[in-house]
């Protein structure tokens, strides 16, 4: 039976979430998690729904992309599919031909795992790699320690519009609003997530992060994780990523990942300090304009 390419619509992205979930383990290469989706959700269920896409064949979902930015697909595969030779060849068909409605024309990005043969069938038709992403690491067997700073967890108007503002602080061009919080928390992939704040000494908001767990056993995301501009330096980073993995180790994952540009040394830096451990880096096929 032949592989089929479909966008899910709202009524099918919870199906979308649950197949991520169940792909998650610990040890596989980085990839599309179901975080990432329920972050795609702060612009609304509708918006998410468009952005995602699925392959499928005799009813199964193998393959998830989602449409994040434009020219990138973060493209994901069951675990037992991604030496499928029909799917990956439908995958490179679908991604690379501007009228199936993944990808369109000009520059290009394929985020997917390394151990994909769709890696290696775009690399026969010209596609390069783009610049390195560091994966990192925290084991969640053992107890997380004191992030050292008072941490709350995001729950109402008042604090949805804090997280927001810092998050806007904390990345150049973000436009999070309260609003899209609370879109983002009535996703069910927010279900088995946490959105945290950190505080300094005199009360202000000074970082925030959103955990994913995948469930009970199975690896959690950092998505995002960011300090206010004007607060940085000071060892926010580091403690909000403690308070992260503490979380996620309480929702039951077996550990949390996190994923940052190679190039911004000072992230990796931070979850380091927060005792993640760093991964060989990743990268991207690109297409060039």
């Amino acid at each position: 039976m032949a592989t089929t390419l479909c966008t899910p619509g709202v009524d099918g992205l919870d199906e979308a979430v649950d197949v991520l979930r169940d792909w998650q383990y610990d040890g596989a290469p980085m990839q599309l998690h179901p975080g990432d989706l329920g972050w795609y959700v702060r612009w609304g269920a509708e918006a998410a729904a468009a952005a995602v896409r699925t392959w499928s064949r005799d009813g199964r979902i193998l393959a998830v992309g989602l449409l994040d930015g434009p020219g990138l697909v973060r493209l994901t595969i069951a675990p037992d599919a991604r030496q499928d030779e029909e799917l990956a060849r439908r995958l490179v068909a679908d991604v690379t031909r501007p009228e199936r409605g993944v990808l369109p024309e000009g520059r290009a990005n394929v985020e997917a795992p390394l151990d994909a043969l769709v890696r290696d069938l775009l690399g026969e038709e010209g596609w390069t790699t783009d610049e390195p992403w560091t994966p990192l690491c925290r084991d969640l067997t053992q107890p997380v320690g004191d992030p050292g700073v008072r941490i709350e967890v995001v729950d109402g108007p008042e604090q949805a519009h804090a997280y927001a503002a810092v998050h806007r602080a904390a990345f150049d061009g973000a436009r999070l609003t309260g609003e899209g919080w609370r879109a983002m928390a009535s996703g069910s992939a927010f279900a088995e997530a946490r959105s945290l704040l950190a505080y300094d000494d005199e009360g202000n908001a000074v970082a925030g992060v959103t955990v994913w767990s995948a469930g009970p056993g199975r690896p959690g995301l950092l998505e995002p994780m960011g300090v206010h501009r004007d607060h940085r330096r000071n060892g926010y980073g580091a403690a909000i990523s403690l308070a992260a993995a503490a979380a996620l180790r309480c929702l039951g994952s077996s550990s949390a990942l996190v994923c940052t540009p190679t190039s911004n040394a000072p992230a990796v830096a931070t979850y380091r300090a927060a005792g993640f451990r760093q991964l060989p880096e990743v990268r991207d096929r690109c297409r060039a304009a």
